[in-house]
Parts: structure tokens; sequence; C-alpha cells
């Protein structure tokens, strides 16, 4: 297996002025990438040579899992991101509903759960195993899947996802994060 950086699915420039050219250009230019890179070393002459990312994710460990599942993290941030924002559809809608109370609710507790990560870190809509909803954050590279959990939407709460833009302001970049959100592919992933 050889990892590629994936092709952003919109131009660099498309989310300003809430994540400006200059922060793709080191948090997926050089970030993202670095990611990638480092995995192909690592990744040459394991048991998950020729594994998909999702089994390297959740069966692997150290630097490996690091790099892989950062890699994985980085590409569903992306596709999380919109620069032409739907409202969510219904099934999405109802499902928030149920679980958080509304859309602001749900909002309002997925905010706090990532200004709450400590240090670096990922916060996470995910589908659990019952298919019931939760928010969940985890550290470094974490994923969910190594719990079992099928993630919906996340937010990269590394600071390189931010410093740029907002310097140590984690609550003003979460502000900004909402203008983006592609609730198209959030409902596509609870489907």
């Amino acid at each position: 297996m050889t990892f590629a950086l994936p092709e952003l699915p919109y131009p660099r420039e498309a989310l300003e002025p809430h994540m400006s050219r200059e922060t793709f250009e080191y948090h997926y230019g050089k970030h993202h990438k670095a990611y990638v890179d480092m995995a192909n070393k690592l990744i040459v002459g394991t048991e998950f040579e020729n594994a998909s990312i999702e089994d390297v994710i959740k069966k692997s460990s150290g630097k490996l899992f690091n790099n892989v599942a950062q890699i994985w993290n980085h590409t569903f941030f992306w596709h999380c991101l919109t620069p032409s924002q739907a409202a969510p559809g219904k099934k999405l809608t109802d499902a928030l509903v149920k679980t958080f109370g509304g859309i602001e609710d749900f909002k309002k507790q997925f905010t706090e759960a990532a200004i709450g990560t400590f240090g670096s870190g990922w916060a996470w809509l995910v589908k659990k195993s019952d298919g019931t909803l939760a928010i969940v954050s985890t550290t470094g590279a974490g994923n969910p899947m190594t719990n079992g959990d099928t993630p919906l939407l996340t937010c990269d709460v590394w600071e390189h996802a931010y410093y740029i833009d907002y310097r140590n302001a984690r609550p003003t970049y979460l502000e900004h994060y909402w203008s983006l959100v592609n609730w198209e592919f959030v409902e596509k992933n609870l489907s």
C-alpha cells in the first residue's frame, strides 16, 4: 500500500474568510503531507503493507498508527467542510433532535467538547454500534473507529488547524467552523 495526499474537494482559498489559504498551505500542504510521507516509510515491511487504511488504524500502534490515523482524520476533516453550506437534511435533523434536543443544542455540546479537548486532538460526532449518536473527543491522532464507532463529523483541534487565522482562540475557530460544516457529507455518513 502506498498512501497519497488526496486532492482537496475545493480550492485552497474556497473556505475564506473562515479558513485562509495560508492555513491550507501549512495544514494540508505541510502537516497532512508529512503524515503521508512518514506513513509510506513506516509501513514498508510490516504486516500492514497490504492492509486497508481502516485496518491499519484499527490494528496498529505507535508511529505507524499516529501517521496513518492522521492521514484518515485529515482527509475526513476536509470533506466535513464546504464552501457552499446547506442546512442539515431531515434524517440528520431528526437524529440530532432525538439525541441532543436540536441542532443548536448539538452545536453547543459539540463546541464544548472541541474546546474542552486538552491539547491536540479531534472532536467527533459518531454513530455507535447500536445506532445511537454521541459526541466524543480524541487526543493526538485518536480515531473513534478504534472503539467500533462510525465517524460522521469531525473538527480538528490541533493548533495547526487554526493558529494562523485565530492564534490561540480555539472558541473563535469553532464559531467559524459552523459556517463551513458540510451537512450533506454528515448525513451521507449517517446512512
